[in-house]
């Protein structure tokens, strides 16, 4: 073989072996992209107990402020998504769609979130919060019509167990009652409101695109919480500390608009069930959080409870290819909680 021979050769392979070391390096972005976007989502309770820690803030009043920093991020998403060449007209049925899924699925689970943490930890909170999948599985049964499973009745038996778990450990170990159950009962409305809105979303998703959809949920959602502000609070409660500013838009920025993005990014490169894997990371980082940040007790029974609760949900979004439905492909958090 001629030198020239020799030397295409050579070029080949490192031309190959470049490319190999490329696409080592972008196999890496999806996963990182997953963690990063479930560790955002997971900060949000802890940036809303330092609110109501460091200052006399209500819950409507954190949530406008939070709204408030992220409606110019999702107008620009709006406007993005929009201008793409295979951007559809948003028909009149899909924009009703969108104001009622902006109301339950962001508004009213938003609002419920944020004033059942005034009454329990943020470890807790995560947990029942992330039970969000089982209550589609069951809302799936009763308003489409889909069979249940051996696989999901075991998987709610699973999740539910894992929160009798903790709950009896903090009504054992000092924990108001009546503020435990009031907390819990709101955070479970919340992950009920949002899986109602998983439920009724994915043809509207489907018609619209995902970013779009997501946007215009979110600007919904921001002019439901502003009004409720409006009728309900004085302009003056938005003068506020800077340092619930500086948190408001740590919320907004970082734990809002980015990890939506973050998961969107992840579930298109290495797709939803494997997101949805990464996802069952966010109650690990939020009890990790919540001991180091906010000084919260972590105890074995609590790890036990919250080990059950990620089996079960994991049974419900981990599905094999041929069997998954459509539940299984929402995203690991719900990203307007």
């Amino acid at each position: 073989m001629g030198l020239g021979g020799r030397a295409g050769k050579q070029g080949r392979h490192a031309q190959a072996a470049q490319g190999d070391a490329t696409g080592a390096s972008r196999r890496w972005i999806g996963p990182l992209c997953a963690v990063l976007g479930v560790l955002g989502f997971s900060f949000k309770a802890i940036l809303v107990k330092l609110a109501y820690a460091w200052h006399p803030i209500d819950a409507v009043t954190l949530l406008a402020l939070r709204m408030l920093f992220s409606a110019p991020f999702f107008v620009a998403m709006a406007w993005w998504a929009g201008r793409r060449p295979d951007a559809r007209t948003i028909a009149r049925r899909d924009w009703r769609a969108l104001v009622w899924l902006g109301f339950v699925g962001y508004y009213l689970s938003s609002l419920l979130d944020f004033t059942g943490l005034r009454y329990i930890t943020a470890a807790l909170e995560r947990l029942v919060l992330f039970m969000y999948p089982t209550m589609v599985v069951l809302l799936s049964a009763v308003m489409l019509g889909r069979p249940v499973t051996r696989r999901a009745v075991l998987a709610l038996v699973l999740s539910y167990a894992g929160i009798a778990f903790v709950v009896g450990y903090e009504l054992n170990f000092g924990g108001d009652a009546p503020a435990l159950w009031t907390g819990i009962a709101l955070v479970f409305g919340g992950a009920f409101t949002y899986a109602l809105y998983l439920v009724g979303a994915g043809n509207v998703i489907a018609r619209t695109g995902s970013m779009r959809f997501i946007a215009w949920a979110m600007l919904a959602s921001t002019v439901f919480v502003l009004t409720h502000f409006a009728l309900t609070r004085d302009l003056a409660q938005l003068r506020v500390p800077p340092a619930i500013y500086a948190l408001t838009l740590a919320m907004a920025v970082f734990s809002t608009v980015l990890p939506t993005w973050l998961v969107a990014e992840a579930v298109r490169r290495i797709g939803a069930n494997a997101s949805s894997l990464v996802g069952s990371l966010g109650p690990v980082f939020t009890i990790g959080l919540g001991a180091l940040i906010l000084g919260e007790t972590v105890h074995w029974i609590q790890l036990a409870g919250a080990a059950l609760v990620l089996v079960g949900v994991m049974l419900v979004t981990l599905k094999p290819a041929r069997a998954r439905e459509p539940a299984a492909n929402a995203t690991a958090e719900a990203p307007g909680s």
